[in-house]
């Protein structure tokens, strides 16, 4: 181990595209917290909205497929390849934007563990008939107690695979992925079983559940919210850099998750409102009550479709950890974050970053509510993709002579432009609306909340530059790189992915 205890492994490239599918299917599994929310608040309109902005996430796929296939070095997913596709604007910019990226998107992907396991909680309470306990408000909403107790032993748990490094945490979610796959598949055929609970009148004209309330700030303000969770099937990008053919792997993990991310988005809403309509249900705990609607409340019905729901969160709550402390890893090592965040243990894996991650989730859950939770986190998560977005633009405007192993159609590249700038509107408009219109009014301190995260990159890279660097001595260029295949010195600016 070097000095400042980096380590010297870096991260190993042991899987596969296999791997970084299912892995990603964290993104695709969000769909079990945010579908039910927006079908009680909106009926059947949410159905298009789902469809367009779930199609925007399909672009996004389609885009990163290309930047990882050129830049198979870099891990953490789309902040990672931020320097290379802003680097034009001059190596101070870029850096700075790569930086900014990545800690916006650590905001947005860390709740996704805090957030799963209040809902895997409740499920868990409801299947084994816990009691819930008293409930208490320890920063915004109520939670209660054996809720936030199950929700914490079980972040710490999940942790463990997470350390145990790459090839054990794709395994893991391996099986996780094909146990939460099929039942999240089966959820969309179940009512075709019982063709009579199908009502297709209920999505017919796709009306809002309350057409007094369809004015423009809403539907922006659940747009804002929706692309916290319909985006997110992007993560099997974070796994990229630690394949071993990236440039195949890029092209077919993007492409799986891009598609299947859509067919899920899409359809689990849409079942959602033919068998319910506007039934009352919980929205923690609503595909249960989707279930009893389909076959009556059975035992079997819970256990079957309860157990699946449960793995699944657990999956994205792996991932959370997982991938977060990729992207943290990344731009610490182009020595824009401390350098703690360098740190990788003997099996390869970035340990102090996901430890960071692991205890800011825990502290998260304290919020008590998933959906005020979705308020702050997206401020970071939104912004991050619109860059990206944009920055893809840029790099295949601009260098269109580079060697691409997976190219995109010329015209993806103003379609990524277009969303790209539609979601930075969407970003500080939506953002703005959509704490007192889609939670609760006078929740507007979490938009505020979100902004001053983001501005917290400043102290931090101020810290790198004036304290963590010059206690190092000058051992800067000494400490090792970790590009997965190999060892080497750190460049003073980020490497480019085309000298590799």
């Amino acid at each position: 181990m070097a000095e400042n205890s980096i380590s010297q492994m870096g991260l190993h490239k042991k899987t596969n595209w296999w791997g970084a599918f299912v892995i990603g299917l964290a993104g695709t599994i969000l769909v079990t917290g945010v579908a039910p929310f927006a079908v009680q608040s909106m009926g059947a309109a949410s159905i298009p909205l789902f469809f367009f902005v779930t199609g925007a996430g399909v672009i996004l796929c389609f885009c990163l497929a290309e930047l990882a296939a050129m830049m198979p070095d870099r891990t953490g997913g789309l902040p990672s390849y931020a320097y290379e596709t802003y680097k034009d604007f001059g190596p101070g910019i870029a850096k700075h934007v790569g930086g900014l990226s990545a800690w916006t998107y650590g905001l947005g992907w860390f709740p996704v563990a805090p957030i799963n396991m209040i809902l895997a909680a409740r499920y868990i309470a409801t299947l084994w008939h816990i009691p819930l306990g008293k409930e208490f408000t320890p920063i915004s909403a109520t939670i209660s107690t054996n809720v936030l107790i199950i929700a914490i032993v079980g972040l710490l748990i999940l942790f463990i695979p997470c350390y145990l490094g790459i090839r054990l945490g794709a395994g893991f979610a391996t099986v996780l992925g094909i146990v939460s796959m099929v039942p999240l598949t089966l959820l969309i055929f179940l009512p075709f079983f019982r063709p009579s609970t199908v009502q297709w009148s209920n999505a017919s004209g796709f009306h809002l559940a309350d057409p007094n309330i369809g004015n423009f700030d809403y539907f922006i303000s659940w747009i804002f919210i929706m692309t916290w969770s319909v985006l997110a099937m992007e993560a099997s990008a974070c796994y990229i850099g630690e394949c071993q053919n990236p440039a195949r792997d890029a092209k077919i993990a993007m492409t799986a998750s891009g598609l299947f991310g859509f067919f899920i988005y899409v359809a689990i809403p849409l079942m959602l409102v033919v068998v319910l309509g506007r039934a009352e249900t919980d929205p923690l705990t609503a595909f249960l009550g989707y279930t009893e609607a389909i076959f009556g409340a059975e035992g079997w019905v819970k256990w079957t479709i309860g157990i699946p729901l449960i793995v699944a969160l657990l999956l994205s709550v792996l991932n959370a950890i997982m991938g977060c402390g990729r992207s943290l890893y990344q731009v610490a090592n182009d020595g824009l974050l401390p350098r703690l965040f360098q740190h990788t243990n003997r099996h390869g894996v970035p340990d102090f970053a996901m430890a960071f991650n692991l205890m800011c989730s825990i502290v998260v859950v304290f919020f008590g509510s998933p959906f005020e939770i979705y308020i702050f986190s997206n401020m970071g998560y939104l912004l991050s993709v619109s860059l990206a977005l944009i920055g893809y633009f840029l790099y295949r405007q601009r260098h269109p002579e580079l060697k691409r192993p997976v190219l995109m159609p010329g015209f993806l590249k103003y379609i990524a432009l277009a969303i790209g700038v539609s979601f930075l509107f969407v970003w500080i408009y939506g953002g703005y609306h959509a704490s007192d219109i889609a939670v609760a009014a006078g929740k507007r301190w979490l938009y505020f909340l979100g902004l001053g995260i983001i501005l917290l990159y400043l102290p931090l890279y101020a810290y790198r530059r004036l304290i963590d660097d010059r206690r190092a001595g000058g051992a800067t260029k000494e400490l090792p790189v970790a590009m997965g295949l190999g060892i080497g010195p750190v460049d003073p600016e980020p490497p480019s992915g085309q000298d590799r």
